[in-house]
């Protein structure tokens, strides 16, 4: 099904020093456009490259169990804290709202500072948040524990991602951004698990203690092994541009998270949502002015940027909220616990864990192309969500098929965009284009669950019996149901409400994978970056070989020769770390 790239049909890129001096001579800079195909990167990277990739992934492995684990531990936290069901909703709140709100501030600040120290500062704040979130004594503690380890979240997401960049020659890059991918796929599916075992032996302050020794090795790991690297052109700090972006985002992301609770038309929802887009509107104005922008409007004249934006936006907004659904079903319909459902869902992950780790995804880039390998993943997940809604609710063989086309579709689509995304973004600018894509993954994955739970709401709404007209959940319709039968239609109700739900998640990836592979191909190849390159050195006097790619990262030579990317010069890779 693949072949390897080999650079036959590339082009020889042109020497971004050069293109420096140019604009430097002339007073003005190209727009994104078309460029030449870039020369293949030389070298295989830094030496301790995959060593590094596996602290990297630990870091991240934390920050995704922290999310996941919290789930099963909601009970305990009723029980033995005494928090209400709005406090549980602000422990929960609290870690996204601030993590939101501060990813493409991370990654410019990375860019800025060195991306190891701010790796290192996020480790040491996610670790402190961990250790008072453990020790708190009350709701309120553990809600302000949880904002601070949100802080330490959006660092650890960004750098990791722009460290990545730096280590990985662009051959290799592929399969780096498909390990970093299949560690999230792998904490979604043992988070659950490890959650259970945890609070089946400890009281709930352990699912966060537990955090503490991993927090320790990754710090004496990143200190030892990985390179420091900044971008020696960033400028004088964008503050304005960081306090919009922060105040936009978190914002927008409230009124996301709250629309499905005070409704989507209230005060509550439409003033925050109203304030959130003027903060974002002028933060786009002021990045229009200012000589150093924290993200480069220019970027999104770009198609290969806006294409793989596009497939970011609607394969989370599709993947999340489809996800949401079916742990709903399957705690709902079915009666499972929240562990049970954990475990039904894990084909799911570990397919995609599979599929990265064999190097299957980059082999199918380097045979087929960015376009092609995104628009027939989102097909193939799209397709799993469709077998999952409409033949899910029997056996469990019907669901496991689903799962599994669920996790071959993402072990395709999202290393190819995350590429696609960071591909379009010179390297020096690595920890933005990791804040972009995290943001927008995050702004995707709140919108699919508010939406299709909107969906879900509906639906089940204009189906129920008399009796239990108006009930907001299931839990309470079926406390109004008058016998069996009623019971039996109620549940039905749901159940057709989760069906609805999923084909809207499914039409909403198969429309972005379409566009997202349209606008590819209509990219020229090596379409150059919106922003102009700078060579990148390293922040400290240590040598360090290439670099290239994580998860969502900067410019460098395309993984194969049709997958198109911005020119990079071989000659500046040994200077960057």
């Amino acid at each position: 099904m693949t072949a390897a790239g080999t650079g036959t049909g590339r082009g020889t890129g042109p020497d971004l020093g050069t293109r420096t001096d140019a604009r430097a001579s002339t007073g003005t800079e190209p727009p994104p456009g078309p460029g030449p195909e870039p020369a293949p990167e030389p070298g295989p990277g830094h030496p301790a490259r995959w060593l590094i990739l596996g602290v990297i992934c630990l870091a991240e492995l934390v920050v995704v169990l922290d999310n996941t684990v919290l789930n099963v531990a909601i009970p305990a936290l009723t029980a033995e804290l005494g928090a209400s069901t709005a406090d549980i909703q602000w422990v929960i709140n609290a870690y996204a709202l601030v993590q939101a709100g501060l990813l493409l501030t991370a990654g410019a600040t990375a860019d800025r500072y060195g991306r190891k120290r701010m790796l290192l500062a996020g480790l040491l704040l996610f670790g402190a948040g961990s250790l008072a979130a453990g020790l708190a004594g009350s709701a309120g503690q553990l809600i302000a524990a949880r904002a601070g380890m949100g802080v330490g979240a959006a660092l650890l997401l960004t750098t990791t991602l722009a460290v990545v960049l730096q280590i990985f020659d662009a051959a290799e890059r592929p399969k780096a951004i498909g390990i970093w991918a299949a560690v999230n796929a792998l904490g979604f599916a043992a988070g659950p698990v490890v959650g259970g075992l945890v609070l089946s032996h400890y009281w709930w302050g352990a699912i966060f203690l537990v955090n503490i020794p991993v927090v320790l090795l990754a710090l004496g790991a990143v200190a030892v092994l990985v390179p420091e690297s900044r971008d020696p052109a960033a400028g004088r700090p964008d503050l304005p541009g960081a306090a919009l972006s922060v105040a936009g985002m978190t914002a927008l992301v409230y009124a996301v998270i709250t629309g499905p609770e005070h409704g989507w038309t209230s005060g509550q929802v439409v003033l925050p949502a109203l304030l959130g887009l003027t903060a974002l509107a002028l933060f786009a104005a002021w990045e229009r002015r200012v000589p150093h922008p924290m993200l480069d409007p220019r970027l999104f004249r770009n198609r290969r940027f806006t294409g793989a934006v596009t497939g970011v936006v609607l394969i989370t907004f599709g993947s999340g909220g489809a996800l949401y659904l079916l742990t709903q079903q399957l705690q709902f319909v079915r009666g499972g616990t929240p562990l049970e459902a954990g475990l039904a869902i894990a084909p799911f992950a570990l397919t995609v864990v599979a599929l990265n780790f064999t190097g299957v995804s980059a082999r199918l880039i380097r045979g087929f192309g960015l376009p092609a390998v995104i628009t027939g993943g989102m097909a193939v997940l799209a397709a799993g969500f469709v077998v999952v809604a409409l033949v899910g609710g029997g056996g469990y063989g019907g669901l496991l098929l689903g799962l599994v086309l669920m996790g071959v579709g993402c072990a395709f689509a999202n290393p190819a965009i995350a590429e696609a995304v960071m591909g379009s973004i010179p390297k020096e600018k690595a920890g933005a284009g990791a804040g972009v894509n995290s943001t927008l993954a995050e702004l995707g994955a709140g919108l699919g669950v508010a939406v299709l739970g909107a969906v879900l709401a509906s639906r089940f709404s204009g189906l129920l019996p008399a009796p239990a007209a108006g009930a907001d959940s299931l839990p309470e319709a079926l406390g109004r149901a008058a016998g069996e039968a009623e019971r039996d239609r109620i549940t039905s109700a749901f159940a057709s409400g989760l069906e609805t739900g999923q084909l809207a998640g499914a039409a909403a990836v198969l429309l972005g994978g379409c566009v997202a592979g349209y606008l590819l191909r209509r990219a020229a190849p090596g379409a150059a970056p919106a922003v102009s390159p700078a060579p990148a050195v390293p922040a400290a006097p240590a040598p360090a070989p290439p670099a290239v790619p994580a998860a969502r990262t900067a410019p460098a030579a395309p993984a194969a020769p049709d997958v198109p990317g911005p020119p990079d010069d071989g000659r500046r890779r040994g200077n960057r770390t």
